[in-house]
């Protein structure tokens, strides 16, 4: 049974406090590439496109599939769904801004980073999570956070937005 632990408004302040620290930390020069991870840090990365153009900042938007990246894609019973990554621009030198909804262990970031690799060199790559929740396995922290949870590593964090899930919160899920 999921718990919610934030409501809507609550998460929508976690998004504007992401948002705040990413804004001052960008440069001001060359070019910005946001990156979301599907499926949750694909809307995240839009929703923060959305307010950075409204601030005035040029940046280009990105998504990226990281199925065939996973590590653990062979220990999986059921076929994965893969989607289309949609990086038509170069990344080469960029700054690239890497959005993901929850960074537990580390290893979709580490996939991610091996995809991203394949679409060029960038500059400096950063991520940005909506949630940490700790319980890493791999040397991979969040270089901008919304909101750190500390939850048993025996339970997972779900988050729900309207555009995938038709709500929005935070949930507190048994885990698998």
């Amino acid at each position: 049974m999921a718990k919610r632990i934030y409501n809507a408004k609550e998460l929508a302040e976690a998004l504007d406090s992401l948002y705040g620290v990413v804004l001052e930390q960008l440069p001001a020069e060359g070019p910005v590439v946001v990156i979301g991870i599907r499926t949750r840090g694909e809307t995240l990365a839009g929703r923060l496109v959305e307010r950075l153009r409204l601030a005035g900042r040029t940046v280009q938007h990105g998504v990226l599939d990281i199925t065939f990246y996973r590590d653990d894609l062979s220990r999986r019973s059921e076929a994965p769904i893969v989607k289309a990554t949609e990086i038509d621009f170069a990344i080469d030198d960029a700054y690239v801004l890497l959005v993901d909804d929850v960074l537990q262990t580390g290893r979709s970031v580490r996939a991610a980073l091996d995809a991203l690799h394949d679409f060029g060199r960038p500059r400096v790559i950063r991520l940005a999570v909506l949630i940490d929740r700790g319980g890493r396995e791999l040397p991979i922290s969040a270089d901008f956070v919304g909101r750190r949870i500390d939850v048993p590593h025996d339970q997972r964090i779900q988050l729900r937005l309207k555009e995938k899930d038709g709500e929005e919160g935070v949930f507190i899920i048994p885990g698998d």
